[in-house]
Order: C-alpha cells, then structure tokens, then sequence
C-alpha cells in the first residue's frame, strides 16, 4: 500500500509517500522559517502564497524519490485541520484535484493526530493503546490512544501551548523566530534555577495546561528589568524557562500515567525536539518504569511522512472524504471526521 501525504498547515511546505503505514519511502520539505524570521514569526499571507509556489514541484520531487508515479499509489493524504486557514487551503485543494484527476481515495488527517503517528514511522513496534503527550506551537495535550485512528483527550490547554510560550518569551528575549530552538539554544549556557517562575494550574482539571501566566511573567520580567536599567540573564532566563515547561508537561504525563494505569508513554509534535524536555521525561520513565517513545528530530516537526502514515491508518479504517472535504483552522480535538471513543 502507498500513501501520498501532503502537509502544508503553517509555513512548511512538505510531500512524502509512505509504504504499508510505517515504510518512509520519500520525505520532502520546503521550509519558509528563514524568510518568516524577518518579520518575527509566521506571516499568513506570505505562507499561503510561498505554498502554491512550492506545493507541484515538492509532490513531484517526494514521487520522484519513491521511484512511483500518482497512478502507483493507493490514496492521496492531507492535512485539512488545524492550521493556518489560507495555507490548509493550498494543500486540500491541491490534494483534492490530485485525487479527482487520478481517480484515488482522499484521505482526510488531522494534524495532531499526524504528530502522534511520526512515532510509528521510527518505531512501528509502538502499538495502541498508550498515552501521547502531544506539545507544539498551537496545541498541548494529553492523549489516550485507544486504536490507531480513535483517541480520548485527557488534558489539554486551556490559553497558550508550550510552543507559543517558548517562541512569544524568545521574541521578548532578542532571539529570532523560530523561538523554541533558539531558547533550547540559549538553556545549555544558563543557569536553571537562577530565576523563578510561576507554574499555573487549572482549578479543578489537574491534565489541563496553562502556559498563559508564565509567558506574562517572563514578558513582564524582562520589561521590568529594562525599565531599571538591570539587565536580565537570557541564557539564564532561558534556562529557567524550558526547565519550568518541561517540569509542568512531565508531572501532568506522570499523573495521567498514573491515573490511566499505562505503562507506555510517547511524545509528539515540534516542542517533542526540545532536550529538556526529553531528559526530563526520559528520567521520569526510568523512575516509573515507564517505556518511553519520541521520534527524531527529524520528525518532531510539521513533515508530510507523518500525515501520510496517519493516513495510511485512516484509509485501513475506511476513513475517506470526497470533492466536498474543506480545511478548518480549528476542529475538533482530534479532528471531526475521526471517531472519537
């Protein structure tokens, strides 16, 4: 079975085919980070227009590189939610004419849900049921996953994801976008406990996040600090920074591990690249006897493999969508055409 996988929900432009649902045969990405870091961070409208420029030659170079023609394949995998509205809308309408003019299934893939399948192209030995913690710019969450296509949310943010805390606090700090390297970067040459810094938690949901307060207190920190002429430690600020984020993401999973009675854990999405974050949940695992999964980093962030082997798993699951599929900046938690147990 061969799966094309098209992904283009923020500012990369990627295609990839993917070989009976954990075979990467072709991964190709087009990255548009450094022209978005002249303005800070993504510009909508520039994405949009850099993936209809990119979207035909990346799908033909990613078919080129598996060796197989649109005729070959089995389905055509897309993105169609969450996302930048107008740059989701390039890849569904570009797979959706692809699809009609072969005549192959459409298969609609959550982006979320394709985080959580990039493990299974690095380990297909990972197998449902386990518990996700899925954290990238726009979303944090816990996720039980029951199959390979139904999921239950067991925590998730409630204002800010861990990523859009690491990028806003970097903005602030004078290091360029995309943030989150830069502050994991920046954290090797600091001190973590030089500054304190507020955990918030959400009264009466003890799995939900809240990154919100914390990114007010670094802001106003550092606001603060200029104000009165001090100057602020930023490879200690940073330091501290993704300390806190990965001690809050690690003692929810820990509690959710507990309450749930798994004993295998993953992690997902592009703050799953972050190295404190890593070694915070590697010791915790160590600690609990936990098996713990993370995929690469080349797979941490937005790539077309992923949303190819969800769809590859979709399209098992007789989970298609026809001409009428539309992109949604916003869906439901794991997406409105996936059962949801």
């Amino acid at each position: 079975m061969l799966i094309l996988g098209i992904e283009s929900s923020c500012d990369e432009t990627a295609a990839a085919v993917v070989e009976d649902c954990t075979k990467l045969r072709s991964s190709v990405i087009a990255s548009q980070a450094m022209e978005h870091r002249l303005y800070g961070g993504v510009v909508p409208e520039l994405a949009s227009r850099r993936h209809c420029e990119n979207i035909l030659a990346v799908t033909q170079q990613a078919l080129d590189e598996a060796d197989i023609t649109p005729q070959e394949l089995d389905g055509i995998a897309v993105t169609y939610t969450p996302g930048l509205i107008g740059a989701l809308l390039v890849g569904v309408s570009f797979a959706k004419g692809l699809a009609f003019s072969t005549g192959k299934p459409l298969i609609p893939v959550h982006h979320m849900t394709g985080h959580i399948a990039a493990n299974y192209l690095a380990h297909p030995e990972l197998k449902p049921p386990y518990l996700c913690l899925v954290v990238s710019g726009g979303h944090t969450m816990l996720a039980e996953v029951t199959s390979y296509t139904t999921f239950r949310i067991l925590g998730t943010t409630r204002d800010d994801a861990a990523g859009e805390c690491f990028d806003k606090c970097a903005r602030v700090l004078g290091y360029p976008y995309p943030g989150g390297v830069q502050i994991d970067k920046a954290s090797q040459l600091g001190d973590c406990k030089r500054y304190q810094l507020p955990r918030p938690k959400v009264n009466g949901s003890e799995l939900d996040f809240s990154f919100s307060g914390l990114k007010t207190a670094v802001i106003n920190m550092v606001h603060h600090a200029e104000q009165k002429g001090e100057t602020i430690e930023k490879e200690s600020m940073a330091a501290s920074l993704q300390k806190t984020v990965s001690e809050i993401l690690t003692e929810k999973t820990e509690i959710a591990m507990h309450q749930t009675g798994y004993t295998t854990v993953a992690m997902a999405g592009g703050v799953s690249a972050n190295s404190g974050l890593r070694a915070e949940m590697e010791q915790m695992c160590r600690k609990n006897g936990y098996t713990l999964y993370m995929p690469p980093l080349s797979l941490c962030g937005d790539n077309a493999g992923m949303i190819a082997c969800q769809g590859s798993y979709n399209f098992l699951a007789g989970i298609t969508a026809d001409e009428t599929l539309n992109a949604y900046a916003s869906g439901t938690a794991i997406g409105e055409m996936l059962t949801i147990s």
